[in-house]
């Protein structure tokens, strides 16, 4: 993937986890962000449950990132103890 596509993709993704998990988006910088870290995470976690990646632009790894995304809001608010990203 190019880094076009990481940027658009972490935005989309990063929005909507922020989305579920605290009901307010983060801005766009943090969304990307945290959308970009959050595919990661997400296609870490699929690779080891034996489904593929993040492989692109697509509804598949958009649901695989926003995962991602989900768990590391769920994983930082729990340490944090419940504050902002």
């Amino acid at each position: 993937m190019g880094i076009l596509s990481w940027i658009i993709l972490g935005l989309i993704a990063g929005f909507i986890g922020s989305k579920l998990v605290n009901r307010t988006g983060q801005g766009m910088l943090m969304d990307i962000v945290l959308g970009i870290v959050g595919a990661v995470v997400g296609g870490y976690v699929a690779t080891l449950l034996g489904m593929g990646g993040v492989t692109g632009v697509n509804l598949y790894s958009l649901v695989v990132a926003v995962g991602g995304a989900v768990l590391v809001l769920v994983v930082y608010r729990a340490i944090s103890g419940g504050g902002r990203l």
